[in-house]
């Protein structure tokens, strides 16, 4: 039977991926780094977190290739290289490079690139990215600190970092159902494309490619193929969702997001009277002392009811870290005291967690000692609740880790109401 090895460019990319097929009844191991050893537990899909979507090329490529054999040799027939849904590279990588080596060790032909997901507003119509009604390149994506999104024709994105020629398949072929897909792909390959895009809107239209695409040996994809692929590599449903243990302690959010969609979710937590506490202004006047003034104040009033730690989103606040620290160097600050107050925040007695942002999520579960996840309830599409082991606080921990771009404005209040 099928096994589904995975390799996801970033944490919060990793368990979105790993929650839609834990959705559709798979059993799926996570793990935030490449193990030492074949992994011997019965699953179906086993996905890898590499959080490497901005590291420089090279490494990037040299990560992905050993996870790629070490999911080989822990029995995956099929890989999927996953990407976010806002596909977040530059015109040097990391997406085109990773792929064209995943692309060559696994031997495959052409290459499917489905960056569709439906469910979480994001579809692909002649080519290009849409987040609900708007381009990728007119959302706040074209400002994003590492990855701005300036581009949203995929064709032209991809072939702008990989080492092949990049096709297209449109939304009229995929709606004429599979056997049209297999024409336009053969079609595709005939004029020597390496990678294929396909259009979808719609989650039929991921039905229809999903029955095709697994008949390859990869795939390039946002996690909306997950269940579709599934399918049709013909994974049974276990029709079973993990059972977390059961919750205890105190609740806390830590986000370093500067996303549109997490400052919302800023505002609404504060609006709707929950305690929140900044870090930009501790960091300025006294980086040293951050960590210890912020646990502090928070310490007082941990309970199950959720506080926020975060740095201030508003173009001011950032402005003012970047003129102390410079973008690079802020950014970094930033996410090691953030990664430091959650583990502050956990030695006190948190054990729900709630992390908002991909790198601060990385750099969150790594300060934690978190190597496996088990994934349980979600919380909104994209989202859910797992349940790993901290290494460095010796205890286990009920942790989500959001993507900047995902959740309704109440997210940040409405996770700790979803039942783990």
């Amino acid at each position: 039977m099928s096994r589904i090895g995975c390799i996801a460019d970033d944490l919060t990319g990793a368990t979105d991926l790993a929650n839609n097929f834990a959705r559709a009844g798979l059993r799926v191991a996570l793990f935030t780094d490449v193990p030492r050893s074949p992994m011997t537990d019965a699953c179906d899909a086993i996905v890898v977190a590499l959080k490497s979507r901005t590291l420089p090329v090279e490494r990037a490529v040299e990560l992905s290739l050993r996870a790629a054999n070490w999911l080989r040799s822990s029995g995956a027939t099929y890989l999927y290289f996953k990407v976010c849904s806002t596909f977040d590279s530059t015109p040097s990588g990391n997406i085109g490079p990773v792929a064209d080596a995943l692309r060559a060790t696994t031997e495959a032909g052409i290459t499917s690139i489905v960056i569709a997901f439906p469910e979480n507003d994001r579809t692909v119509y002649k080519g290009h990215l849409f987040v609900g009604d708007a381009l990728l390149s007119d959302t706040g994506m074209r400002h994003h600190p590492l990855t701005p999104m300036t581009q949203s024709n995929l064709v032209s994105l991809m072939g702008a970092q990989c080492n092949a020629i990049v096709g297209q398949i449109d939304l009229q072929t995929v709606r004429a159902g599979e056997a049209a897909i297999v024409t336009g792909v053969e079609a595709n390959q005939r004029q020597g494309a390496g990678y294929v895009v396909l259009d979808a809107v719609e989650d039929c239209d991921l039905e229809a490619i999903g029955s095709v695409v697994s008949s390859h040996r990869m795939v390039v994809a946002s996690s909306g193929l997950a269940a579709h692929l599934a399918r049709g590599l013909g994974l049974a449903d276990h029709a079973k969702s993990y059972a977390l243990p059961g919750v205890r302690g105190a609740s806390a959010i830590v986000s370093g997001s500067c996303s549109r969609t997490t400052r919302r979710q800023i505002e609404c937590f504060i609006a709707q009277g929950h305690l929140a506490f900044p870090i930009n202004d501790a960091l300025i006047r006294d980086p040293s002392s951050t960590i210890e003034l912020i646990l502090e104040k928070a310490s007082a009033t941990l309970s199950p009811k959720p506080l926020l730690v975060y740095s201030d989103p508003a173009q001011t606040a950032q402005a003012a870290l970047h003129e102390r620290f410079g973008s690079l160097q802020s950014g970094e600050i930033v996410e090691r005291a953030l990664a430091s107050i959650a583990v502050g925040l956990v030695a006190r007695g948190v054990g729900r967690l709630l992390v908002a942002g991909g790198e601060t999520s990385g750099a969150c579960i790594e300060a934690l000692g978190i190597r496996r996840l088990d994934v349980g309830s979600q919380i909104e599409p994209g989202v859910p609740w797992c349940h790993g082991w901290s290494e460095s606080q010796g205890t286990g921990i009920h942790i989500a880790l959001k993507s900047g771009n995902f959740g309704a404005d109440e997210m940040f209040t409405n996770a700790f109401e979803v039942t783990t």
